[in-house]
């Protein structure tokens, strides 16, 4: 989830928990809570991009570290408002609620979330939202503006961030749903088209929850295509995407390479761009591919050049975008795929 959504979500739990006593302090605490995990960002500073793609979502994000967090800051807190009549106790469930719903609800993004760190490196994704998603970010923001403008005693505050956090959980939920619907039929889909695989996954298009991007496949490649939860079509038009792993060759030991395979969940192809080879992510998706199926993916290293790979993740994502690719976004969305 994106940093604007934590800081939002945070500032109505902390509202909610404590905003009659401790007024705009109380949103202070829980935007602050709610976004902490995120330290691991730092992490850029000394560490190369491939490690630094690891460390983010890694032990700061885990069950271990957040309890840490959470009583750290129960006790911080309960001493720096003395006095007050605040149990040590509900401090603590206030940033139990407020540090862990951090970590909850970035697994249900792509990138994956390392709860079991440092003792177990599997990292939880969930593959519901879209990490940056306006239907879900929306009503924590509205609810976070409302309560910045409202006086402290306005007994429209509760309504505020009851709204806030109620309905982006509705949405959350509705969003479940809808993985289900997708991941239901596209398994359909699968056995009518004769795909092979024996590994698979959707996950939400850029900025909705209607448009899913599929991709299944084995070790000898990935076949990729859209589905959209209004499709008629009883199919999905696929384009594969052979995987290549004999051409890292030696690179296959190096150690950055063999951290870009692990990161990738073994979801990743390679392929010769002139005088480089490239490693894809394909989990973070295509530029435009729903309109251009055999588009280049969004997270792309040049193997060879490991010096022009500052920003993997997310160079390209919203690359060619203009009026003309918003429209047919809009238009695939809603099920049309002719256009």
């Amino acid at each position: 989830m994106d940093s604007i959504t934590h800081i939002a979500l945070g500032a109505c739990m902390g509202e909610a928990f404590a905003g009659k006593q401790l007024g705009r302090k109380a949103m202070a605490w829980g935007a602050v809570a709610q976004s902490v995990p995120d330290i691991d960002f730092v992490t850029s500073v000394w560490m190369d991009p491939t490690s630094t793609l690891l460390a983010h979502r890694g032990f700061t994000h885990s069950l271990l570290c957040c309890a840490l967090l959470s009583l750290l800051f129960a006790w911080a807190s309960e001493r720096l408002h003395r006095p007050h009549n605040i149990r040590f106790s509900r401090w603590l469930l206030f940033y139990i609620a407020a540090i862990f719903s951090h970590i909850f609800l970035d697994a249900f993004n792509t990138y994956g979330v390392g709860w079991f760190e440092p003792f177990n490196h599997y990292r939880i994704s969930f593959n519901a939202l879209y990490v940056a998603d306006p239907f879900f970010s929306i009503w924590p923001l509205l609810a976070l503006v409302a309560l910045l403008i409202l006086k402290k005693d306005s007994h429209r505050r509760r309504q505020w961030w009851i709204a806030g956090l109620g309905l982006s959980l509705l949405y959350l939920g509705y969003s479940c749903i809808n993985k289900l619907n997708i991941d239901r039929q596209v398994n359909h889909i699968f056995v009518k088209q004769n795909i092979p695989h024996d590994k698979y996954f959707s996950t939400p298009a850029p900025l909705q929850n209607w448009l899913w991007y599929i991709v299944a496949g084995n070790d000898s490649g990935f076949y990729v295509g859209y589905r959209s939860l209004f499709d008629k079509r009883e199919n999905i038009d696929f384009h594969f995407f052979p995987k290549n792993k004999q051409l890292l060759g030696g690179l296959a030991q190096r150690p950055d390479v063999a951290r870009l395979v692990r990161f990738s969940q073994d979801y990743y192809t390679v392929e010769q761009w002139h005088d480089s080879l490239v490693f894809n992510d394909l989990r973070f998706g295509q530029i435009i591919g729903w309109q251009y199926p055999t588009n280049k993916f969004a997270f792309y290293y040049f193997l060879q050049y490991p010096d022009e790979n500052l920003l993997a993740v997310q160079r390209g994502r919203f690359s060619g975008w203009n009026a003309f690719t918003l429209r047919f976004f809009l238009h695939r969305v809603a099920g049309k795929q002719d256009w």
